[in-house]
């Protein structure tokens, strides 16, 4: 009789994990009542870039997607709602929503074209895909043209009657969408789903062969990852209250950023660009009165972590300490073998 088994995904350190991000999900809602207005502004740009780099993390560290153009989306969504909220006159938080909506729609032809590419002409692709949605919205006069345009105070006093609590909505809404993307990631990668893109990602052709429908699932998570990053750049640029061509496809904001958390951090896992960001918060706030010399610290530190540690900080500590922040490693547990006489 053959010893029976099953597949677990708990193990200690992730139980330890998870009720540490629980704690710490707790203080993060509460926090409005013991910080101010700055440092809640600087909150939520980190939950923005912790989103922003999981999901990149999902496109390229899960399905191999590896696209340096997706400040397309950010910009598209910020132009979405501002479109939604001065032409529609739509509540801007519910135009957060639209603006992913219309974002997934718009990837889906984006998708077909893209997916004729690979490898490095996928990613040049991607950047110049995002370079045309540039100069479209800076064709765009009702919406400032090429200058620009600030949301009108008539629609920012709609949302709340006073400053202090827009920022508080504006602070519970980063999080919330923080907390769903994140979730929806761990949900997506514990399930069948995710277990096909982790085949994915250590071996593309082994995971063809196996009858897993690469091209489908593919396409599944671009137009989610669209969907979820154009809802973060509408409520990047509602907190900003302005837009322009040039701010919203950034592509060193939006996509250069995002790629050295990710990588420093960990690709391929999804606490690389937890632990990323924090670096990357950390090394902004210590070297940003260096001036030009900025970039380059930040440069000397993502090749000094590609060559100590290749699979980012967090694939070190993990591959050393085998530890996990969430349990989603599939792990076979045996039990006793209990053979009859």
């Amino acid at each position: 009789m053959s010893p029976a088994f099953h597949v677990e995904h708990a193990s200690r350190s992730s139980r330890i994990g998870t009720a540490a991000l629980a704690v710490v999900l707790l203080v993060l809602v509460a926090a409005p009542a013991f910080t101010g207005r700055d440092d809640l502004r600087l909150m939520s740009e980190i939950f923005a870039y912790i989103a922003l780099a999981s999901l990149w993390n999902l496109l390229a560290g899960y399905a191999g997607l590896v696209s340096v153009g997706q400040q397309a989306y950010v910009g598209l969504g910020g132009y979405v709602l501002f479109a939604a909220a001065i032409v529609a006159g739509m509540q801007p938080l519910a135009a957060v929503l639209i603006a992913g909506l219309i974002a997934a729609a718009i990837a889906v032809p984006v998708a077909g074209l893209m997916f004729r590419l690979r490898g490095h002409y996928f990613a040049i692709g991607t950047w110049v895909m995002a370079e045309v949605f540039r100069l479209f919205a800076s064709q765009i006069s009702t919406l400032g043209g090429g200058s620009g345009i600030s949301l009108p105070a008539s629609i920012v006093i709609s949302m709340a009657a006073s400053r202090q609590m827009r920022e508080l909505e504006m602070y519970w809404v980063a999080l919330a969408l923080l907390v769903i993307v994140l979730g929806a990631i761990v949900l997506l990668l514990r399930s069948r789903y995710g277990l096909a893109l982790t085949a994915i990602r250590d071996n593309e052709l082994a995971a063809r062969s196996t009858g897993v429908d690469v091209w489908r699932i593919k396409l599944v998570i671009y137009i989610a990852v669209a969907f979820a990053t154009a809802m973060l750049g509408a409520l990047i640029f509602l907190q900003r209250l302005r837009i322009s061509p040039e701010t919203a496809f950034s592509v060193n904001d939006w996509t250069a950023y995002v790629i050295f958390i990710t990588v420093i951090g960990g690709i391929g896992r999804i606490e690389g660009p937890i632990i990323g960001t924090l670096v990357f918060f950390l090394l902004r706030r210590t070297l940003a009165d260096l001036g030009s010399l900025y970039l380059l610290m930040l440069g000397a530190v993502a090749i000094a972590v590609m060559l100590l540690a290749p699979k980012g900080i967090w694939g070190f500590v993990a591959g050393r300490y085998r530890w996990q922040l969430l349990p989603l490693e599939r792990r076979l547990r045996f039990a006793a073998d209990t053979r009859t006489k």
